[in-house]
């Protein structure tokens, strides 16, 4: 009568290891780091996931990153995106305000194809969120064609490209060929990115 006290015991463990298997996935794939220029180090904290290697500096200018790779939200309502996982994410303070950022949003050197899909999927971000790259004529926006391709494989060029958030936000998304050590047969790229309050003017 009652049922079998290791049945229950069974089930009950089969439960508890579920639950805990789907917390440890959670905090796995969602480890990120949210962010807007001009925010401050506490928000950050707050609205991320991830933990941050450095403590607060009271003053002066600082550099710091989280302890994990991550993934990146940029939290402006207006002019947010995400990037993919990133192992190179630095973040730029003066005192506890946030002046900017730095970072390569892959954890290793990428194949032309997969790089291409990153940067083709941030600019297609930034342009649904009204980012403008008004520096086209000397530096166009990044596109999977047989002349970026061919610029992109000389290690002597690479390219870049400038992004403005109104008057708020300057992007500039750089993407160049690299060696990679552990597969040094293969093209790979690296990716960069770095975003703060505009530092070059647009007629440039």
């Amino acid at each position: 009568m009652g049922g079998c006290p290791m049945k229950r015991r069974y089930w009950f463990c089969l439960a508890l290891l579920t639950v805990w298997a789907a917390f440890v996935a959670r905090s796995w794939y969602e480890r990120d780091i949210a962010l807007v220029i001009g925010g401050t180090y506490e928000e950050m904290l707050k609205a991320s996931s991830a933990r941050f290697s450095s403590p607060y500096l009271d003053g002066g200018i600082w550099w710091g990153g989280p302890e994990s790779d991550v993934q990146l939200r940029f939290t402006d309502p207006q002019y947010g995106f995400i990037t993919p996982k990133s192992a190179d994410v630095f973040v730029g303070f003066k005192g506890n305000i946030i002046r900017g950022l730095q970072m390569s949003p892959q954890i290793e050197p990428l194949l032309l194809d997969d790089a291409l899909k990153v940067v083709l999927d941030l600019q297609d971000q930034w342009r649904r969120g009204g980012w403008i790259d008004k520096k086209q004529k000397n530096f166009p926006p990044f596109a999977d064609t047989p002349q970026w391709r061919a610029q992109l494989r000389d290690e002597n060029k690479g390219s870049k490209t400038y992004w403005y958030a109104g008057d708020k936000y300057q992007a500039m998304l750089t993407m160049n060929r690299t060696e990679d050590s552990k597969r040094p047969e293969d093209e790979r790229y690296k990716i960069s990115i770095e975003v703060a309050t505009p530092w070059t003017p647009v007629d440039e």
